[in-house]
């Protein structure tokens, strides 16, 4: 009998790849470069849709609420904000590791037509942005009562 070989199978059997593809994914995005040549951070966002409409929930942690910016621009959201460094060139300097990421976050989202975009909200609590785009009173969903003659 023959078994196929898979170079990211652990001994025990368990795959790696979702560890791997998830390191990738993180380096993209801390190398993704915006015009100009600063870099630019993309914030993980959770997407969800209901009957009423969608909600996004986007991680900004350490974030200054008065700074973040969300723009409606024709069918196109877009949102962003800058973290900034916080410390002291004396607490550089006795640093052992340094992992939280510093700079512009920015992420763009194109709209379905059915989001009233001029209904938007933004609620900004304990680290998250969430995000409220309700849908147009037309293009939520109806019941229609059916008669049954006879």
């Amino acid at each position: 009998m023959l078994n196929r070989w898979n170079p990211f199978e652990l001994s025990n059997g368990a795959v790696a790849l979702p560890l791997v593809a998830k390191e990738f994914d993180q380096l993209f995005r801390e190398l993704s470069v915006r015009q100009g040549g600063a870099r630019e951070l993309v914030p993980p966002t959770d997407i969800y849709e209901t009957a009423e409409g969608i909600t996004l929930q986007v991680d900004l942690p350490g974030h200054d609420p008065k700074a973040i910016e969300v723009k409606v621009e024709n069918d196109t959201l877009t949102l962003k904000s800058e973290r900034k460094v916080e410390r002291s060139d004396k607490e550089k300097d006795g640093a052992h590791r340094l992992e939280r990421s510093f700079g512009v976050y920015a992420r763009s989202f194109v709209l379905p037509r059915t989001v009233d975009t001029s209904k938007v909200e933004a609620r900004y609590e304990n680290g998250v942005l969430t995000l409220t785009l309700p849908r147009r009173d037309e293009s939520r969903p109806r019941v229609v009562e059916v008669k049954v003659n006879g």
